[in-house]
């Protein structure tokens, strides 16, 4: 009977302990009037008596809002798993719908006045925003995809503690580009794309775009690629003179390995964490595309579980954090 009791006794203990373990946190909207219109956002915060460390998470290219998701794919919630994520290890977060995006779209509701400076010094309002706020400790920007360039340019004006790149390119976009249209267009059509590629990197706006271009290259966004394409990612993330990971999967379609060794070769004390399996999605899945689609509309899927550990253990292991 006493050894019944006991043993009782132990599982009450624990699994009170594992209660006691998991933070309150809090979820709520949170906005930030930049002057040139309203950005909204979702704050999460884990109630505790210490300020806890806070990230701003920036989504990837074109339409992307706060989750991850964009209009011209499925829903994913990638990044919403991920704040969700980072608030049970006592991690706040803010994940925001860029101008011009979502229930940020009146702040910039027009494409053809978008541009990555634009971008840039909104996710450093933010920043500044959450550093003046006594309820946060340290700022960490994460980044994802096209987000981890944002990142980048923005992190040291925002006076960020670290930053964190996931699937981030490693090279000028236009390279990537051209990589990509050489495996869907024909030789004609490649021909045209690379003089509007041209084009464009002059400064240059251009109507002759090729019909298999003509949604992403339309007049109305090249004054934004006009923008982008002036960019470096690795000489960028090489400029930051705080810690930094980058976090790359192997069975990324979209971005490669070799753009997270490039990152890392521009930035050497920054460690760099290929996964295996890992998509652009953050998920598991196998290496071809026509098998990854579930990982693209299916927001149930779990994040990969060594991207959480990876991102948990850099934040936890700074000095302020």
């Amino acid at each position: 009977m006493t050894s019944r009791f006991i043993a009782l006794l132990l599982l009450c203990l624990s699994i009170n302990a594992a209660y006691a373990a998991a933070p309150t946190v809090s979820q709520r909207p949170i906005e930030l009037d930049t002057g040139l219109g309203v950005l909204h956002g979702s704050l999460l915060l884990p109630q505790q008596d210490t300020p806890p460390p806070v990230v701003l998470i920036i989504a990837g290219s074109g339409p992307t809002d706060r989750d991850g998701n964009n209009p011209a794919g499925g829903r994913v919630d990638n990044l919403k798993r991920l704040a969700l994520m980072l608030s049970k290890q006592r991690i706040a977060s803010v994940r925001y719908d860029k101008r011009g995006v979502a229930a940020s779209q009146p702040a910039t509701p027009d494409e053809r006045d978008l541009s990555v400076e634009g971008y840039v010094a909104d996710a450093v309002a933010w920043g500044k925003q959450l550093r003046a706020d006594p309820r946060f400790g340290p700022l960490i920007i994460i980044g994802h995809s096209e987000g981890a360039l944002i990142a980048s340019l923005a992190a040291q004006e925002a006076g960020a503690s670290a930053v964190i790149t996931l699937a981030g390119s490693g090279r000028p976009i236009d390279q990537v580009l051209r990589e990509q249209l050489a495996k869907r267009l024909s030789p004609a059509d490649m021909l045209r794309g690379n003089l509007l590629l041209d084009r464009l990197m002059a400064g240059q706006t251009s109507l002759d775009v090729p019909t298999p271009l003509r949604q992403a290259f339309r007049p109305s966004v090249q004054p934004y690629l006009i923008s982008l394409l002036r960019q470096d990612p690795a000489a960028a993330f090489g400029r930051l003179n705080m810690p930094a990971l980058i976090i790359q999967g192997r069975n990324d379609v979209q971005v490669e390995v070799l753009d997270a060794q490039r990152l890392h070769a521009a930035k050497p004390d920054a460690p760099m964490v290929l996964i295996d399996g890992m998509n652009h999605m953050l998920r598991i899945s196998p290496r071809d595309m026509s098998e990854q689609r579930e990982s693209y509309n299916n927001p149930q899927l779990p994040l990969a579980r060594e991207l959480g550990e990876k991102v948990v253990a850099f934040i936890q292991a700074l000095p302020d954090a």
